[in-house]
């Protein structure tokens, strides 16, 4: 009998097994570690107690206001749908179940990463072609996939970031994990966060921080930025960029810093993301569109997370109605629950906002 040789004829090597790394003391605290959370599918009991605890299991997403978007978008089966920010899919799937089989939905993200993974899913969930397209696009296309497709009964856009790209410091999307200072939606395309920061003067910094974000201390935080890179000070991680914030609100009373620093350092990567991503540009595009792209009687509902998208969608949605081509808005936004928000923080700020297009 013969050993088995590889292609260059030496002895096939055993596969090298290698142990998971745990992680060290009763929890995980390195992304990478929670390999449980990160599989919900085979550790089910840990991301139930997660969630259990009011947090977003690690590499997950729970989905915002999902009952109030299905009472609004009276989904039927038949009807064509248009889910403008795929992420985790968890809103994708409940559209799908009140189509029943019937219809299609049409599902956009531009995230390559997660794009992926959730197709995955929703597919290995019984979700084919048939029913479900899934297209690698920003939702500013979407009169370029209506000439395609027709116009849509009902269209959902969650402008949120998703739970799974702020979870991962890889990404760069939140000071709270050292990681590379990205941002970017499509790490494939663009500059990062922290190219930006290099390119931009100190008044471009302090408009980006005011319009993007309503940041109190944009004069203070973008002069410490650009005094420090004049220096050759580098700020290429999420933890140098937090590091500047809190250097620039030094000078605030230590009882108050603690907290403003928090803040702070959260409008600001939320300002630089916008940016990055060219988020009001395509959210501008995206609301343009949807006259021409929706059905006699179809509806529209927007999720926004801030007062700069809240403001686009709610003069957008008051224009067209005031021309007759909406014949009825949202008046006041719809907030979560208390209840949703205690299961689900990240719901807090979220506000809801919905129009209907006219018939003739």
């Amino acid at each position: 009998m013969t050993d088995d040789v590889t292609r260059d004829g030496g002895p096939e090597k055993e596969p090298v097994h290698h142990r998971r790394i745990h992680y060290k003391g009763h929890y995980p605290k390195n992304f990478k570690e929670k390999y449980k959370e990160l599989h919900p599918e085979k550790y089910g009991a840990i991301a139930g107690h997660v969630t259990a605890k009011g947090n977003t299991p690690a590499g997950t997403h729970i989905p915002i206001m999902v009952e109030e978007i299905l009472d609004f978008l009276q989904i039927r089966p038949g009807q064509q749908g248009f889910d403008a920010t795929l992420g985790y899919g968890g809103h994708t799937r409940a559209m799908l179940a009140r189509l029943q089989g019937r219809g299609h939905l049409y599902a956009t993200d531009v995230d390559p990463i997660e794009i992926v993974k959730t197709e995955k899913r929703l597919r290995d969930a019984g979700y084919g072609e048939d029913i479900l397209t899934i297209r690698h696009m920003n939702f500013a296309g979407i009169a370029r996939l209506a000439a395609e497709t027709g116009p849509f009964d009902f269209v959902l856009a969650d402008l949120g970031i998703s739970s799974m790209q702020l979870d991962n410091p890889d990404r760069g999307f939140s000071y709270k994990a050292d990681g590379p200072l990205d941002l970017r939606m499509n790490p494939d395309r663009g500059i990062s966060a922290a190219d930006l920061l290099r390119k931009l003067s100190q008044d471009d910094l302090v408009h980006l921080f005011v319009e993007n974000s309503d940041e109190p201390y944009a004069e203070a935080i973008a002069r410490t930025i650009c005094g420090d890179l004049r220096r050759g000070t580098p700020i290429v991680t999420t933890t140098a960029l937090h590091r500047e914030v809190e250097k620039a609100l030094e000078f605030l009373p230590k009882k108050d810093r603690r907290d403003a620093v928090k803040k702070s350092s959260a409008r600001v990567f939320q300002a630089l993301r916008i940016d990055v991503n060219g988020e009001f540009d395509a959210l501008v595009r995206f609301l343009d569109s949807l006259p021409g792209v929706l059905a006699p009687g179809g509806r529209v509902a927007v999720l926004t997370f801030h007062s700069g998208e809240d403001r686009l969608v709610k003069k957008a949605f008051k224009l067209y109605h005031n021309e007759g081509i909406y014949s009825a808005v949202a008046r006041d936004v719809i907030r979560p629950s208390a209840a949703e928000c205690a299961r689900n923080p990240r719901a807090k700020p979220t506000k809801l906002r919905w129009a209907v297009k006219a018939e003739p």
